[in-house]
């Protein structure tokens, strides 16, 4: 871990809390983040743990770090911006930092129908007519199985793409 020279151990307690909050401000406002990868960010930085754990309270308090609405964010975002299925997302909410049942809480809001849908809506953006041979279909499916969609859902969205068209 490094030692930022103006973190360093001479300043006093609330001049580190300062300097740490100063740091974390920065980065949180670029965009939304959870209590782990701002932990992470400040770790980078050479902040004392002890320092970390106290800026990480008083953003909670303040509002500005809350992980239940990081997730559910996260999870809308990446439904609807990158097509992303329910595993995917999962995965990269826990990779965040977000524990299991928050992450569980935030994939609550979408249901089997419109993962379906979301997943057809994919295929046909990027294939615009259904797959004709085996090799067309595998490589479709590997499009949906990398996009985090379950292999039942898509394998139902590859049937339902074929059936619309």
């Amino acid at each position: 871990m490094r030692q930022s020279s103006s973190a360093g151990p001479a300043q006093d307690p609330a001049t580190r809390v300062e300097h740490a909050l100063a740091i974390a401000y920065r980065y949180i406002d670029r965009r939304e983040r959870s209590v782990e990868e701002v932990r992470r960010h400040l770790d980078a930085k050479g902040v004392q743990p002890q320092t970390t754990e106290e800026v990480l309270r008083l953003l909670g308090e303040q509002g500005q770090l809350d992980d239940a609405r990081f997730a559910r964010l996260f999870a809308e975002d990446k439904r609807e911006l990158e097509g992303w299925g329910a595993e995917r997302i999962r995965r990269g909410l826990v990779g965040r930092g977000i524990e299991r049942e928050v992450a569980e809480a935030a994939l609550a809001g979408a249901d089997a129908e419109s993962e379906l849908d979301r997943a057809v809506a994919l295929l046909r953006r990027r294939y615009g007519t259904p797959p004709d041979d085996r090799r067309e279909r595998e490589r479709a499916l590997g499009v949906l199985l990398r996009k985090g969609y379950e292999s039942e859902l898509a394998l139902d969205a590859l049937a339902a793409f074929a059936r619309d068209e």
